[in-house]
């Protein structure tokens, strides 16, 4: 019995104008955009609608941006379409849209702690002296080597394991210009450094683990109706119990993507759909495994593709 997991994005995947479409054509959609809007007290539709890509790409706007677009795609899909999950999972912050489609998290408390979480990894480290570089071909044991060998005293560490031969170190700005060289030296001349405002997933965003972890203890978690594949443990999660731990965790652990997909796979999925905007996801599923289905739906057009 071939199984489907419902993907969720994270940041970068983030566009001016996402979700307009959707909400101009379904009520379901609209009510999600007006319901963050109240949860917010700010006009986050406006921003995804029209805002400008500067603006959607500040931490404390992307993810709260992100995730109500996804929750709204989510809920088209779950009026207009046949689609059920067996599995979910999302990238870094897409985790949170995954918890939403389990039912344990409640879409308004997500929507602001989401926001808060933005805010605490943009102050956790002043704006300059933390980066991210992906870095090209070079397996997870000679990475782990290099960041060592880089680090002199600072931090620097894999950040995401997105797919074979695709890692993203985070860090001190110094220590990842270092293991870029350090990569260099050895033969490994692709990289990049990534335009982000923080260093995510690595020890300098501890500050922000803690204050997440004070927000977080003041929500409720319902039962999960589905398993969450956790980005911290590539394993998945039907214990509400451990929802707040893990997305503590998830803020300085790097993201196992390419093992959650691995483990996803093993389970018997075989579809994998993408949901919210953005083709991020289906892109590394597809170089993480050559013969599973991917599709996306964050817009009209990848709705109709799938409305019966």
């Amino acid at each position: 019995m071939s199984k489907t997991a419902f993907i969720f994005p994270g940041q970068g995947s983030q566009y001016p104008g996402m979700g307009k479409d959707l909400a101009d054509t379904f009520s379901v959609a609209r009510r999600i955009f007006e319901e963050a809007d109240d949860a917010l007290g700010m006009k986050i539709s406006a921003l995804c609608f029209s805002g400008s890509e500067d603006e959607l790409r500040l931490t404390a706007n992307t993810q709260p941006a992100i995730l109500t677009a996804s929750i709204a795609v989510l809920r088209i899909v779950e009026q207009e379409t046949g689609l059920k999950a067996d599995y979910l999972a999302g990238h870094s912050l897409g985790e949170f849209s995954a918890l939403v489609c389990s039912g344990t998290l409640n879409f308004a408390d997500a929507v602001r702690t989401v926001r808060a979480r933005g805010t605490f990894m943009q102050e956790a480290v002043p704006v300059g002296t933390g980066t991210m570089a992906a870095m090209l071909s070079i397996e997870k044991d000679e990475l782990e080597d290099i960041c060592r060998e880089a680090a002199q005293g600072e931090v620097v560490s894999p950040a995401n394991f997105n797919s074979p031969g695709q890692i993203v170190i985070a860090g001190s700005t110094a220590a990842v210009n270092r293991a870029i060289e350090i990569a260099k030296s050895r033969g490994f001349r692709k990289s990049m450094l990534l335009p982000v405002s923080a260093p995510f997933h690595c020890a300098l965003m501890k500050p922000a683990a803690d204050r997440l972890a004070t927000v977080l203890d003041a929500l409720q978690m319902a039962e999960m109706r589905l398993p969450v594949v956790a980005n911290a443990t590539a394993a998945p999660n039907s214990d509400s119990g451990q929802v707040k731990p893990l997305l503590v965790t998830q803020v300085c652990a790097p993201v196992l993507w390419e093992q959650s997909v691995s483990e996803m796979k093993e389970r018997g999925v075989t579809r994998f759909m993408e949901i919210g905007p953005g083709k991020v996801l289906s892109g590394l599923v597809k170089r993480i495994s050559k013969e599973v289905e991917t599709a996306n739906i964050g817009d009209l057009d990848g709705l109709k593709a799938h409305q019966g």
